[in-house]
């Protein structure tokens, strides 16, 4: 049974950063493209982030480029978002995603 749990969310300042988590186990992990979601309140649910089975290609949206970071590491069954010089409108809830499989997200609040 596939379970994806993130984990890293949390209030943080204008500028700051975090990283998050994602591991997949029960997941063929390392056969994978993995993806980073969120969806900011009242808004629906957009792609951020994307790298591919070896982690040789990735994919930004562009409101991210230059300041979020995916990676993987296939012996841990994780994927990572490091997130850094935050914005207010980054403020979402943010899920990672594997074929159909979904977890159920963490809240990244980006405040003053």
């Amino acid at each position: 049974q596939v379970q994806l749990v993130e984990s890293g969310g949390g209030l943080v300042q204008p500028g700051g950063s975090l990283r998050l988590s994602c591991p997949g186990p029960g997941l063929t992990f390392s056969d994978e493209v993995m993806y980073w979601f969120r969806q900011a309140p009242g808004k629906e649910r957009v792609l951020v982030a994307r790298i591919s089975w070896n982690g040789r290609s990735t994919y930004y949206t562009d409101s991210v480029k230059g300041r979020f970071t995916i990676s993987r590491d296939n012996a841990k069954n994780t994927v990572y978002l490091q997130m850094n010089s935050l914005k207010p409108e980054d403020t979402a809830v943010y899920y990672c995603n594997a074929l159909t499989y979904w977890g159920k997200g963490t809240l990244v609040t980006v405040s003053s």
